[in-house]
């Protein structure tokens, strides 16, 4: 499926260099293999991850990716519609149906992708971190960790909130990180928890905890207002610390969480670049920004951005455009991603109201 940096010639002619294999640069490197462009995609980790992280498709999404041919493969994979089993202080309350939108694992979006661009004769080359990027007039030199150079026509930034393409670039990344972090994140198992549901379970102290089930697995996305110490600090992830919250919550002594693969904990940022494009590298995806999780729109924005960005490079690629084609891409997304944090922000603080409401959940942020 992937393989190792040397098993690529470092001589081989690129037109697009992409610097990040989820699921935004997995999305661009696809569109742009099918325009017949020349593409290579490094990531810095070593190897793909398992990691449920976003884990909604949106029906634009869905629909973006027929043009790719992995529109029914993702639907295979994920399960369309969901019910939102909502409790309140531990007692059931009401069932919601959401009908759109596709419930997938972030990593099965991109093992699909992935497989996708294995057929168009792609690989991701992972353990390749960039240290290093400096241009001219004909194109993009990166320099990775282990000494290598990579030339290439663009360059495509979409390696995350923490991007270091962004880094290197010099391109401010502006707006507000909250101290605390405010949520505990991972994957568990929950044997004898139904997984017909994804149960939202709120309480009248304000806080609560979410399982939603990833298709295809027997594992779910656990999600929870942080535990706290005696001295009111939030204690790290942990299976243990996962088990007492779901007690404190659910209150259902025979349910005992298991095999914790993704460990995490998430604090809103509201921040997006200045601005996409350094001559001929650009961002897109968290790299060029990133916004509460209310509404579920962040992976699926990414998706959005790397078909924008595609349509600039294949138009430049072509030869018939000028220069100022490259603008596009900034000026199509660049207004989108200020309108996401506005909105993002809105429908958080929208479903941190709602749910004080016994029977309501983050279906409150879907509009």
């Amino acid at each position: 499926m992937s393989r190792r940096p040397t098993d690529v010639p470092t001589d081989a002619p690129t037109d697009v260099l992409i610097a990040g294999s989820g699921p935004t640069g997995l999305t661009l490197a696809c569109d742009l293999a099918l325009r017949g462009a020349s593409v290579r995609i490094v990531d810095q980790r070593p190897a793909p991850h398992r990691e449920s992280r976003g884990k909604g498709l949106t029906p634009g999404s869905i629909e973006a990716f027929e043009v790719l041919g992995v529109a029914e493969r993702m639907t295979a994979v994920g399960r369309k519609g969901v019910t939102l089993r909502k409790y309140f202080d531990g007692v059931q309350v009401r069932d919601t149906t959401v009908p759109d939108g596709l419930i997938i694992g972030q990593w099965q979006v991109e093992r699909v992708l992935r497989e996708r661009l294995s057929e168009l004769v792609v690989h991701v080359e992972y353990g390749a971190r960039l240290t290093g990027i400096s241009q001219d007039a004909s194109g993009v030199s990166v320099q990775l960790e282990d000494g290598r150079s990579v030339r290439s026509r663009y360059l495509a930034g979409c390696d995350g909130g923490h991007s270091t393409t962004r880094r290197l670039l010099g391109i401010p990344f502006e707006g507000t990180t909250a101290e605390e972090e405010v949520m505990a994140l991972g994957d568990v198992t929950a044997p004898g928890l139904s997984r017909e549901f994804w149960h939202q379970w709120f309480s009248s102290d304000g806080g609560g905890l979410l399982l939603c089930p990833i298709p295809g697995t027997e594992s779910f996305q656990f999600q929870a207002s942080r535990e706290l110490d005696e001295q009111g600090e939030p204690l790290p992830p942990s299976l243990e610390s996962f088990q007492r919250l779901f007690d404190r919550y659910a209150g259902m002594p025979g349910i005992r969480l298991g095999e914790a693969t993704w460990l995490s904990a998430w604090r809103i940022n509201v921040r997006m670049a200045t601005r996409l494009r350094e001559g001929r590298a650009f961002l897109a995806g968290d790299a060029a920004h990133v916004h509460p999780i209310a509404g579920g729109l962040g992976m699926n924005t990414g998706i959005q951005d790397a078909f924008a960005l595609g349509r600039t490079l294949a138009a430049a690629l072509d030869g018939t455009a000028g220069e100022r084609v490259l603008d596009a891409y900034g000026e199509e997304r660049l207004p989108a991603a200020e309108a996401l944090l506005r909105d993002t922000a809105r429908r958080m603080e929208r479903v941190m109201e709602a749910v004080r409401e016994p029977g309501v959940g983050t279906e409150a942020g879907l509009n």
